[in-house]
């Protein structure tokens, strides 16, 4: 009810504003160093050029007005950014001379991720980290007090959960069942028997010494060797400290990940979002019987579900991911004279369709098993080249939601014909009979 001659626009409370955490200001002020130092990679000789024509008195100077300048910087961008939560969306008000506004509708928010970097860990910070369904990318709030952050978060996942605004607060973050956990030492094993680690480890050790004996250049040695090097540690180490201690949990709200040794992340897979699991499976694994899970998911960035577990360990993981999904036991394989069209790598490619996924097989080494549910398939297509129409081959291609494509190789021409018919209407069929996807349900 209503009183007479009163606005209700003015009746309501006005929106708190929040600022992110006082200790914000230090990790903004890196911009204006970040952009010289850029500028010193992409243009060393210039760069070295410009700093020798400094004097010590000069460069005194520069330093003395640089570093304050930075630091006002940052304070400035983090006064003038503000965040509230409001009955439909989280605002977000950013910048310092060219003002932005986001407005996240609440109800489109697929996950909200709360990641800590190292020094964010030592400081007792969080960045927050908001997946929308339909952006680009994600939208972020760093840096936030750690329960701060986690209060938020589960706030927001309430609210998207439908959870009225006064009682959001009282839900509090859902509780997670553990599903799964990595062991630290079966992690840096499974790493050591990949062939990739070895490859990149190789390549660094041989290919530089080949330079410098075909050279003599220690510049073209260096512009090798770093990039290899690189690589080599993302494919070892790398791994390792980001793929430590791997927890998977269940919660009302979507599986729940957790890992990193240095830079500590709690992600979530957002429910009904996944497009497509692929389970991969690395020659020197076989003997273990450990997989690697890989996802799909629409808007998102989360791409692996688990690092390295034992087959029928990852398969009960896949089942809470996609309800109702029993992975096929085996599929089929071309017609033997695909060998013609493509020799002894044909045998690594598979077919099987159930009533619930489109699954693919390809790879002899390392092999590489694709499930799409029927619902996530947006478009179905065939294609034959002049090779493929000498032996009455054809491909099959299932696109998804994420932008990906799950391709069964070297089918007979007239049963792809027949599968490209039976799979559109299995999609179509998926999507009606589809559960919507709800938060918490």
């Amino acid at each position: 009810m209503t009183t007479p001659g009163v606005d209700d626009t003015t009746a309501r409370p006005p929106v708190a504003e929040r600022r992110l955490h006082p200790v914000t200001p230090f990790r903004r002020a890196w911009a204006p160093v970040a952009v010289l130092a850029g500028w010193a990679v992409h243009d060393p000789n210039g760069a070295q050029e410009q700093l020798q024509r400094l004097t010590a008195t000069m460069l005194l100077v520069v330093l003395a007005v640089l570093v304050p300048a930075a630091g006002l910087y940052g304070f400035l961008s983090w006064w003038f950014t503000h965040f509230a939560v409001t009955d439909t969306e989280l605002r977000i008000r950013t910048g310092l001379l060219f003002r932005r506004t986001a407005h996240i509708r609440l109800e489109r928010i697929q996950a909200v991720d709360v990641t800590r970097p190292l020094l964010a860990r030592v400081a007792g910070v969080a960045k927050l980290r908001i997946d929308v369904v339909g952006a680009d990318k994600k939208d972020e709030l760093a840096f936030l007090g750690e329960q701060e952050a986690r209060a938020l978060r589960a706030e927001l996942l309430a609210r998207a959960a439908g959870f009225a605004p006064e009682t959001a607060h009282e839900v509090g973050e859902a509780p997670a069942h553990e599903l799964l956990h990595v062991p630290p030492r079966e992690l840096a094993l499974s790493l050591v028997l990949t062939g990739a680690t070895w490859g990149s480890l190789t390549a660094a050790l041989v290919v530089p010494p080949v330079l410098w004996l075909a050279t003599h250049s220690v510049w073209t040695v260096l512009a090798a060797a770093l990039p290899l090097l690189g690589a080599a540690g993302a494919s070892s180490a790398g791994r390792f400290v980001a793929e430590y201690d791997w927890t998977v949990g269940e919660s009302p709200d979507g599986l729940r990940i957790d890992h990193g040794l240095l830079d500590r992340a709690h992600e979530t897979v957002p429910p009904g979002r996944v497009q497509t699991v692929r389970i991969v499976e690395p020659l020197l694994w076989r003997r273990r019987g450990w997989v690697r899970v890989e996802l799909d998911v629409a808007g998102s960035d989360n791409s692996v579900l688990v690092p390295v577990a034992p087959r029928a360990v990852a398969e009960s993981v896949i089942a809470r991911v996609l309800p109702g999904v029993t992975v096929p036991a085996s599929s089929a394989r071309p017609p033997r004279r695909a060998g013609w069209s493509v020799p002894v790598w044909w045998r690594g490619h598979g077919l099987a369709v159930t009533d619930a996924v489109f699954t693919a097989r390809h790879g002899l080494l390392r092999r590489s098993l694709s499930l799409v549910p029927h619902a996530k398939v947006q478009s179905v297509r065939l294609t034959q080249g002049p090779w493929g129409r000498l032996w009455r081959l054809a491909d099959v291609h299932v696109d998804t939601g994420a932008d990906k494509t799950v391709t069964a190789r070297l089918r007979d021409a007239e049963d792809a014909a027949l599968l490209l018919r039976a799979q559109a209407e299995r999609s179509r069929t998926g999507r009606r009979d589809a559960r919507p996807d709800r938060w918490m349900a």
